[in-house]
């Protein structure tokens, strides 16, 4: 146990520029800023043409050095690695401090790869200019917020992420928009209120108990001071600020309305990015920061994902709206990884954040592809299609390998993810577990349902103009991402030899600190 407690107290952290001859992680988060900025301030408004190549080419680099970062990320180490440190405003040891591990890296990619997906793969006639200028400072916010290893600043990227995403969903969304964007906004403002008091308020418990006033992540991590009953105060502050943010039942009532009000690009971010910042705090907050509350706590946090499991995919059964419909299985999708996270095994966090990254891969596909059919065809309404396979059959071919990514066919990437959340949580609570089994078969009847409705049959309007099939615009944006499904699908290792390490450092401070053994078949070894 000493091994184990010594190991699970320190956090590795090492600087340098990793052989770029820059630090990077600074580049990713600050060129879409400043391209953010350069577009508000140099591109004429009567040029958008203009706005929308500076977007692309910005957002296309940020993803090439996203993933320049993940193919550099060395396997084996659990610490943080490409780190920068400099202090910020030293008088409240608020510092500018940035790293990136197992858990961070290839939702960093992922992040990185879906902006050019939405900002290429999504038309936007009114305004371009202000659309492409929102969507760089989002990117930047949502980069800012996964790379951020000080609480502080971490908390002002999160709230960052708030302006752009009310203004997309708010300007460039559906007849409602300015409802779905309102109750979005106070519903995650609210949230993030109680994250800012339990920031601060243990900050000021780590000054009067080691006499520094710090809000850097590593120490507040690796130095235990709090008591049980503090922790679960603290913990709860943090843990409702994300749930809002995944959703998760019963916190996820702003969901519907945001996603089918919103434009296909702020669907395609909101679905695929902004609910990864929910479930990546649950992890990097919760669990490392306050591990005895975490497991204190942790039969509601499974209660809560599993009941949402159930709750997402039965609601989604009865939905008309395409967009509504696929908005509630995400309650279902997200509740499954949070089963998993609060399983405390090597494999559900392995597998949960593993799911993280294919839930951005197929959520960004999933939307780009929803949004086609939806501008094409006119309306969301599944009463209304049917038959489309005949007219768009690369569309129909596309969307059934999102679909069967999503449902978590083998060969897919949903396949690995699930297999990992699953036998993660069997090992150690067996009935949650059953719930999450049964969600991924309630997921299965859900999507094919829809499939089979907008595609398969007779049209049900036949003096409805045939739809288009999927344009070369279009698939050249969901092309890297259905790559991606079948890469993470089929050739999992490299991601996982980046993600076990830091999983395992995860689960080890975990166990060290609440005396709780991970059960012989999670860790690997025989009984």
């Amino acid at each position: 146990m000493s091994s184990v407690l010594a190991a699970a107290s320190t956090i590795p952290f090492s600087t340098g520029t990793g052989g770029f001859g820059f630090p990077i992680l600074p580049a990713i988060v600050v060129l879409p800023a400043i391209a953010a900025a350069a577009v508000a301030l140099f591109v004429p408004r009567h040029r958008p043409d203009v706005a929308k190549v500076v977007g692309a080419v910005i957002s296309v680099a940020v993803a090439g050095l996203a993933i320049a970062m993940a193919v550099r990320f060395r396997t084996g180490t659990p610490g943080y690695q490409f780190g920068v440190e400099h202090s910020w405003i030293s008088a409240f040891g608020i510092q500018w401090k940035l790293g990136v591990d197992g858990i961070s890296v290839f939702l960093v990619t992922v992040t990185a790869v879906v902006f050019p997906v939405a900002i290429l793969g999504a038309p936007v006639t009114r305004d371009p200019k202000s659309y492409v200028g929102w969507m760089l400072l989002l990117e930047a916010a949502c980069l800012g917020s996964f790379l951020a290893l000080d609480v502080f600043l971490f908390f002002l990227f999160f709230e960052l992420t708030l302006p752009p995403m009310y203004m997309l969903i708010g300007r460039w969304g559906g007849p409602k928009r300015s409802y779905a964007a309102l109750k979005f906004f106070l519903y995650t403002f609210a949230g993030s209120a109680l994250m800012l008091i339990s920031l601060l308020v243990l900050a000021y418990l780590h000054d009067r108990t080691y006499g520094h006033l710090t809000f850097d992540v590593i120490a507040l991590t690796t130095q235990q001071h709090l008591s049980t009953d503090t922790g679960i105060l603290l913990f709860l502050g943090f843990a409702i600020a994300f749930a809002v943010k995944v959703p998760v039942f019963p916190f996820h009532t702003w969901l519907p309305d945001a996603q089918a009000e919103a434009s296909t690009g702020g669907s395609i971010v909101l679905a695929a990015v902004m609910f990864n910042l929910g479930t990546y705090g649950l992890v990097r907050f919760c669990l490392e920061m306050f591990p005895r509350a975490a497991v204190a706590l942790a039969p509601l946090m499974l209660t809560l994902g599993a009941v949402g499991i159930v709750y997402g995919f039965l609601v989604a059964v009865v939905q008309t709206d395409l967009k509504r419909m696929i908005a509630y299985t995400l309650v279902g999708d997200l509740g499954v990884i949070v089963v998993g996270l609060f399983a405390f095994t090597r494999q559900g966090l392995s597998g949960g954040v593993y799911q993280m990254v294919n839930h951005g891969v197929s959520m960004g596909a999933m939307f780009l592809l929803i949004g086609v059919v939806v501008d094409r065809f006119g309306t969301g309404d599944l009463r209304r299609m049917g038959g489309l396979q005949s007219n768009a059959p690369l569309m129909a071919a596309l969307f059934m390998v999102v679909t069967l990514s999503v449902v978590g066919v083998p060969g897919l990437n949903g396949f690995i993810g699930e297999f990992l959340l699953l036998i993660g949580t069997f090992v150690t609570h067996r009935w949650w577990a059953v719930a999450a089994t049964v969600g991924v078969i309630l997921a299965a009847l859900v999507f094919l349902w829809a499939y089979q409705q907008i595609f398969h049959g007779q049209p049900k309007e036949r003096d409805r103009p045939a739809m288009a099939d999927i344009g070369r615009r279009e698939l050249l944006a969901v092309a890297p991402l259905v790559v991606l499904i079948v890469i993470l699908g089929v050739y999992p290792r490299p991601f996982l030899d980046r993600i076990n390490p830091s999983a395992n450092r995860i689960i080890a401070h975990v166990s060290a600190l609440t005396n709780q053994a991970e059960p012989a078949v999670a860790t690997g070894a025989r009984p």
